[in-house]
C-alpha cells in the first residue's frame, strides 16, 4: 500500500468545504484585491478559521486558535498550512472587508439553490418574507438602542434585516443596521418580479414602498396599524366556507398618508380573520383582489417561517461572543454563521434519511 495518508481521518469540515468552490473563493479574492495585505492567511484560510469557530461555538479567538493548534495534522485536508496567529486572526478580522464573506455566501446560495426548495412548499414559490432579529452587542461597537440605565451601563444591537423564499428555508438577502434603526428603509433594497408575493409585518409600514412593490406587479401582504386612517369604500359578501374557517370581513379600503409633499393615496383590500386557536382578531392588508379571503390568511401565516430560520440560526451558531470589538468583525462572524446554516442546510435535504437540523449540528460539532 502507498504511504499517501490524504484521506486518512479526512475531517467533516473539509467534507462541508467540499461544497465550495474554492478556486471562485480565490477568483473573489483576487479580483477584490481582499488577500493584498496579507501573505499567508488568504481569503480561503479566514473563511476556514471562521467556520471552525462557528461549527465549535468558539468563544474567543484564543479558543479559535488553540483549537486548530490541536488538530494541526488535519489542516492540509482543509487547504490551509498551519492554523493562524491569534494577532493575525483579530488583525484580518478588523480590517479584511465582510463583503467578501458576504459575496461568498451569495455564490455559494446561487450555485446550491436548486436543492433547497421544500417540495411540500413547491406552491409558494414565489413567496418572499422579511423581517428582522436583533443580536445585543455592547455600546462601545454599535449606538445604544435605548436610553442609558442609572448604573450607568448601555447595551447597543445590530439589527439583522433578512429576506427569505417560503420554499427555501435560507436568507436570500441580508442587510445591516443599528437596532435603534427603522425596519422600513430595507423594503427600498427589496426587488420582485412580476406576480410575487412578500409579506411582512405592521413594522414596515411605508405607503410609498407599497405603491412602488405594486407597480412592479407585486403583491404585498401585512398587518393594519391600530391607527391607521382609512375609507371603506365597498365590503364583499362571504361565503359559508370563508366564514367557517374564520374571515369575519373583506373590503376595500382608500388608505394613505397625508404628511408627505405628493399624497399618497392607495386602493387596498383589508381582509379581517379571527384566529379560534389564539382568540385574536387579525387584519390583513393587500394588494391583491383575486384571491380568496381564507387564501390570504394562509398567505400571512407563513411569515411564521422566517422565525423559523432565526431560532434555528441563534439556536445552533449563538450569536453571544465575538472574537472583535469593532463592527467589521461582527459582521464577518454573522455572515459565517449563515454560511455554515447554508452549508447545514444543504447537506439536510440532500441526506436520504431525514435529520433534524439540530441533531445533525450537533454530530458535525462532535
Amino acid at each position: 500500500m502507498g504511504k499517501n495518508t490524504f484521506f486518512t481521518g479526512q475531517p467533516i469540515l473539509n467534507q462541508l468545504l467540499s461544497l465550495i468552490d474554492r478556486n471562485s473563493v480565490r477568483s473573489l479574492a483576487r479580483r477584490g484585491g481582499y488577500d493584498r495585505y496579507y501573505k499567508y492567511f488568504d481569503t480561503f484560510g479566514h473563511l476556514v478559521t471562521m467556520l471552525y469557530c462557528s461549527l465549535n461555538n468558539c468563544t474567543s479567538s484564543r479558543e479559535v486558535v488553540s483549537g486548530m493548534h490541536a488538530c494541526h495534522t488535519k489542516l492540509q485536508h482543509l487547504g490551509m498550512i498551519s492554523p493562524p496567529a491569534r494577532s493575525t486572526l483579530c488583525d484580518a478580522n478588523a480590517k479584511r472587508p465582510f463583503d467578501v464573506f458576504q459575496q461568498l455566501y451569495e455564490l455559494l446560495y446561487k450555485r446550491h439553490r436548486h436543492l433547497l426548495p421544500d417540495s411540500r412548499l413547491r406552491q409558494y414559490d414565489k413567496l418572499f418574507i422579511a423581517d428582522s432579529s436583533t443580536i445585543t452587542l455592547f455600546q462601545r461597537i454599535l449606538d445604544a438602542p435605548s436610553p442609558g440605565k442609572m448604573n450607568g451601563k448601555r447595551k447597543g444591537g445590530m439589527k439583522v434585516h433578512t429576506l427569505i423564499g417560503a420554499a427555501e428555508h435560507v436568507p436570500l438577502k441580508i442587510s445591516f443596521t443599528a437596532a435603534s434603526a427603522n425596519d422600513m428603509p430595507f423594503l427600498k433594497e427589496i426587488d420582485l418580479e412580476e406576480g410575487s408575493f412578500i409579506v411582512f409585518d405592521k413594522g414596515y409600514v411605508d405607503y410609498s414602498e407599497y405603491e412602488r412593490i405594486g407597480k412592479q406587479g407585486a403583491f404585498f401582504v401585512t398587518r393594519q396599524k391600530k391607527d391607521a386612517r382609512y375609507e371603506i369604500t365597498a365590503s364583499r359578501e362571504l361565503s359559508q366556507k370563508s366564514m367557517d374557517f374564520g374571515v369575519l370581513n373583506d373590503q376595500t379600503l382608500i388608505q394613505g398618508t397625508r404628511t408627505q409633499k405628493e399624497k399618497i393615496r392607495l386602493k387596498v383590500r383589508m381582509v379581517t380573520f379571527f384566529d379560534a386557536e389564539s382568540g385574536r382578531t387579525f387584519e390583513f392588508l393587500t394588494n391583491n383582489f383575486s384571491l380568496l379571503p381564507e387564501e390570504i390568511a394562509e398567505i400571512y401565516k407563513k411569515r411564521w417561517l422566517i422565525e423559523v430560520l432565526f431560532k434555528r440560526v441563534k439556536q445552533n451558531f449563538p450569536l453571544k461572543y465575538f472574537l472583535g470589538d469593532n463592527e467589521n468583525a461582527i459582521k464577518i462572524q454573522i455572515w459565517c454563521a449563515f454560511i455554515s446554516d447554508l452549508l447545514i442546510k444543504i447537506v439536510q435535504v440532500q441526506l436520504k434519511k431525514k435529520w433534524a437540523f439540530s441533531n445533525l449540528r450537533s454530530i458535525i460539532r462532535l
